[in-house]
């Protein structure tokens, strides 16, 4: 029973050496950390896909453009990223085309209309991206600290074993499983983190895509209006 209860979970770590302590700390930290984010990039993208196919029903269904720019202007921050690039480029094309007017050159305008749903939608990716960095950071960081925890750990046990004269598997044991303990809780925040980020990645290539088809299709809907 004495053997069990010095092995559990909690008395290895409460157990460890100071230094071995600190990196699981750290480690711990770093995962509530990626946890936090991993929860708010998964509904981010979630409400941005959403918000992107209700706009993509609304602008498809051959409504007025004014009327579709006026209500994506004043609700801006609720009708999500592609509404935002559709705003930025139809208000655009229309201030391109009153400052033109006495010599219109449309091919000018249409031109000032892409540049800034381009410049929109480089914005809402920024904006999309956010955090992934500390996830790939996380995930190909994490598991070396918790390698140096371990090494730190077992080169304490085996500096332990210089007082002892005889080494048995019961007196080795303990200070090896205290170490492996750190790698442990390394392996815990790498492994979502990167699953996290592979996903999130592929979410949001997939999105960039969606984005990058509207402003070639609304652009060739623009010249056509134009003409």
């Amino acid at each position: 029973m004495n053997v069990a209860q010095d092995l559990s979970f909690i008395a290895l770590i409460a157990n460890a050496h100071l230094i071995v302590k600190l990196i699981m700390l750290l480690l711990v930290g770093i995962s509530v950390v990626s946890w936090t984010y991993i929860f708010r990039k998964m509904f981010a993208i979630r409400a941005a896909r959403k918000q992107t196919e209700l706009f993509e029903r609304s602008f498809w269904a051959g409504g007025n453009l004014h009327t579709l720019h006026q209500s994506a202007t004043s609700q801006r921050e609720q009708n999500g990223a592609l509404a935002r690039i559709f705003e930025s480029g139809m208000g655009e094309f229309i201030k391109g085309k009153q400052a033109s007017r006495d010599t219109l050159d449309m091919g000018a305008v249409l031109d000032g209309s892409r540049r800034a749903m381009r410049a929109a939608f480089q914005r809402e990716l920024d904006a999309l991206d956010i955090h992934l960095n500390f996830l790939a950071s996380v995930g190909s960081v994490s598991p070396y600290i918790g390698l140096l925890g371990t090494v730190w750990g077992i080169m304490n046990a085996f500096r332990g074993l210089a007082s002892v004269q005889q080494a048995t598997l019961a007196i080795v044991a303990p200070g090896i499983a205290e170490a492996l303990i750190a790698t442990a809780i390394g392996l815990f925040a790498a492994i979502p983190a990167v699953v996290a980020y592979n996903r999130f990645t592929h979410d949001i290539d997939r999105l960039a895509i969606r984005f990058e088809s509207f402003v070639e299709e609304f652009s060739n809907i623009l010249q056509r209006q134009s003409r």
